[in-house]
């Protein structure tokens, strides 16, 4: 090997280490150090946006309420005790269809991206749910569970099976071979080959698999809460339409848009804790 040969080796082997020790680095081609408060940075701007709007006329308040009204009226349903009591109705049943949601999504996807039988079985209608729209699964699930919580709770969690299902199989499947090879090599038993190299691998689908869950969730309870409810923050607005309360209706989208906010940004941040050994742009 030439002395040119050799320094350059070194100096590659030198830039690794220093990454290696800082992996925080900046990278001229990454997207760049973490901008504090990034996910509130957009709603910010459209509330900005919003504000500006209202104030100069721009927005008519007939056709959306400026911010300061639905302060106001936000603080009157909160007086008179409305606002909770819809709000833990609708995160009663967000939480418990979406914690249905995801556990048959994960078993499913074990199921399809474990077996070839289990796919051929699974993976159709999975891929029939995922074209048919909530919306119009409404009349069949009022016929076959009537227009209790029970419909809204199964309308909701098939719902949110579909992106677990899909983004958990996919990981699955795109575990690398060689793994799979080595657990047959040590012998692991099928129960610690999921539990140590399937479930691991598949995280980062199911990751990404759970944030779309918990956009689907909010989105379905938008679509429930509408027919047939007599609570919930779908039913506050339903009322509200009724007798052209645009106040209260952005009310509840603003509740609506707050908790996706937040849903999202826990799934982030528990991703990140998660997948800490990734070395990724996003990390």
């Amino acid at each position: 090997m030439t002395d040119l040969s050799v320094r350059r080796a070194r100096a590659v082997a030198d830039n690794d280490a220093r990454l290696a020790a800082r992996p925080s680095a900046r990278r001229r081609l990454g997207p760049g150090p973490r901008v504090p408060g990034a996910l509130a940075l957009g709603p910010l701007l459209l509330l900005l946006a919003w504000l500006v709007a209202s104030a100069t006329g721009v927005l008519d308040p007939r056709t959306l309420s400026a911010p300061w009204t639905v302060v106001t009226t936000a603080a009157e349903l909160v007086a008179d005790g409305r606002l909770q009591s819809n709000l833990l109705t609708s995160l009663r049943r967000a939480g418990l269809a979406l914690l249905l949601g995801v556990g048959a999504g994960v078993a499913l996807a074990l199921v399809a991206g474990l077996s070839r039988i289990g796919e051929a079985v699974v993976d159709g209608p999975i891929q029939v749910k995922r074209a048919i729209p909530t919306l119009a699964l409404i009349p069949l699930a009022i016929v076959w569970f009537g227009i209790g919580e029970e419909m809204k709770i199964i309308l909701i969690l098939t719902s949110v099976l579909v992106p677990i299902y899909l983004n958990t199989h996919a990981g699955l499947r795109g575990i690398d071979e060689r793994y799979v090879e080595l657990a047959e090599t040590v012998g692991l038993s099928r129960w610690r080959f999921i539990r140590r190299v399937a479930l691991p691998g598949a995280l980062p689908g199911f990751f990404t698999g759970l944030r779309l869950g918990v956009t689907m969730s909010w989105l379905a309870l938008v679509v429930v809460e509408q027919v047939n409810a007599t609570s919930g923050i779908g039913y506050l607005m339903t009322q509200a339409r009724t007798y052209g309360q645009t106040d209260i209706i952005v009310v509840g989208l603003v509740v609506y848009a707050v908790f996706g906010l937040v849903g999202d940004a826990a799934v982030r941040m528990a991703q990140r804790r998660a997948l800490a050994w990734q070395r990724t742009l996003g990390g």
